[in-house]
């Protein structure tokens, strides 16, 4: 499944914005006890150890990471994304993607 979500690499004081896509896509005939995190679009080392950041934080709070091949694409591909301040939009994406976050858009717009 496809998740889109927007955050900023920010640059001094211009910031650009920065699509976040997670696709979940199950293994095929693989039977792997980890799942495969594969992060694209010019991210620096810091965004790439992002993934067991936010594994750590979704099962701390009681969130299943998921076992599928997860790609993240980080768009535009040619502007650079620093830091760790994507971690809570790529962990928003993931969430999205797995369809955990559909009963809790449902309760805040059910009022």
């Amino acid at each position: 499944m496809l998740f889109r979500t927007l955050s900023a690499a920010v640059y001094g004081i211009d910031a650009d914005l920065v699509d976040i896509e997670v696709d979940l896509t199950h293994s095929r005939g693989e039977s792997e006890q980890s799942s495969s995190v594969t992060i694209v679009g010019l991210p620096d080392a810091a965004v790439r150890e992002s993934r067991e950041r936010i594994r750590a934080a979704m099962q701390n709070c009681g969130y299943f990471f998921p076992f599928q091949k997860t790609t993240i694409n980080l768009a535009p591909a040619d502007v650079r994304k620093e830091g760790a301040s994507f971690d809570l939009p790529i962990a928003l994406g993931i969430l999205g993607a797995n369809g955990d976050l559909a009963e809790h858009y449902s309760l805040i717009h059910m009022g």
